[in-house]
């Protein structure tokens, strides 16, 4: 039996809360470790969707002021499960706290922002975690085992798309994903995050940028505002609508700083595409392709095969020999979406029980937004932008 506690203190119950709960819960069922995860503090502002969040959960107390969750004495990490325009303030009062920060990507809205939380991070020493949880699919993890196995040979290419359609019809409302002062960007700085984090995860840093972006629906109702509350005359007056403040698709080409070339594909204005996560690396000696949708599965081809049986073959990642997995099922037993959560909260414990690093932490957070911020100003001025020469925006959070 577990003696010791990790205890967590988690700030946002909506979509992420869920996934990092159902995450804390089932990593000590399923895999061994020195500390047992407790779910101590749920926060969040609505005080009765909050407690119906912690009795389904089971979080043993809820609190509406985040500040006090990371002021209480019987809290060890935050997980911050929030929209990242509030990611930063959150992460600088944990860091002076000296709590370890779990935190859902993208990291921030800025790379001030970024930047002020890897430092303060830094000067705390503690662990810090940005959560882009693809990292963690097995599938994945074999793809970077060939990488570093020399399989794959010298990358030239890398081809990436992530491709979703949750908001082509135009009465979707203006929520706050669509708002440049709460969102940053589109599915640029959301979904690409994801795209960027895997590209520097399999292939390495990237160089520099171009960058297109495109709007295709420039105004929407106000949430409350739709179509479906004014046929059922509802309405007390005219639709109000507003601005969509951020791209709705997303097109960059890189170089990397080791010589290879990517693309990357970003947009909401997929229809059929629901969650479609792809990557495509080729090399001097085979190809790897990857599909969020067939996330059990890695597409290899290897140029040492013979030239008669040469061919993509399908690799089922489910094997104990796979990271993770040995945990999970038998062989052929799929896992899914919420996993890759648990795997992170698993690595995250074991980095704090033995002292080690985890990435991708806020270094790589940062890098990752440097990456994007370079993207929307080669979009902006129609030039292609080194990295290295975008100094740190202003930071955004109050």
């Amino acid at each position: 039996m577990k003696t010791k506690e990790l205890r967590i203190g988690i700030i946002g119950y909506n979509f992420m809360g869920r996934a990092h709960s159902n995450g804390w819960l089932q990593a000590a069922k399923f895999f061994d470790l020195e500390s047992l995860p407790v779910l101590q503090v749920a926060c969040g502002r609505n005080g009765s969707a909050l407690r119906a969040f912690a009795d389904r959960w089971h979080w043993k107390h809820i609190e509406t002021d985040w500040k006090k969750v990371v002021e209480r004495d019987d809290v060890d990490v935050i997980d911050i499960s929030l929209p990242q325009h509030l990611h930063a303030e959150v992460a600088l009062a944990a860091a002076e706290a000296g709590k370890h920060i779990f935190c859902e990507k993208p990291m921030a809205l800025s790379s001030g922002d970024a930047g002020q939380m890897l430092q303060a991070a830094e000067k705390a020493g503690i662990k810090h975690y940005v959560n882009h949880n693809y990292r963690r699919c097995p599938a994945v993890r074999l793809a970077r085992r060939l990488i570093d196995e020399g399989k794959i040979g010298r990358i030239f290419h890398w081809r990436g798309a992530y491709q979703q359609d949750w908001i082509v019809d135009p009465e979707f409302p203006l929520t706050w994903h669509l708002r440049k002062e709460t969102a940053g960007t589109g599915p640029h700085g959301d979904l690409n995050s994801h795209s960027v984090d895997l590209a520097h995860y399999l292939v390495g840093d990237v160089k520099s940028v171009s960058c297109l972006m495109s709007n295709f629906i420039k105004e929407r109702p106000l949430p409350g505002e739709g179509a479906a509350t004014f046929s059922a005359g509802k309405s007390t007056g005219p639709r109000r609508t507003g601005e969509v403040s951020v791209e709705d698709a997303s097109l960059m080409l890189v170089e990397f700083a080791n010589g290879a070339v990517g693309s990357f594909e970003a947009t909401r204005f997929a229809p059929g595409r629901k969650n479609r996560n792809t990557f495509e690396i080729y090399g001097s000696e085979g190809s790897v392709a990857f599909d969020l949708e067939r996330m059990n599965e890695l597409q290899y081809f290897s140029r040492r095969d013979p030239e008669y049986a040469q061919g993509f073959r399908t690799i089922l990642a489910t094997e104990s020999s796979h990271d993770y997995i040995a945990n999970w099922w038998p062989p052929g037993h799929t896992i899914g979406y919420e996993h890759t959560f648990v795997h992170g909260m698993v690595d995250f414990i074991n980095a704090i029980d033995g002292n080690r690093p985890i990435a991708p932490d806020f270094a790589d957070g940062l890098k990752c937004i440097k990456v994007l911020e370079a993207g929307a100003r080669s979009a902006e001025t129609g030039q292609r932008v080194a990295v290295d020469s975008m100094p740190a925006l202003e930071r955004i959070a109050s």
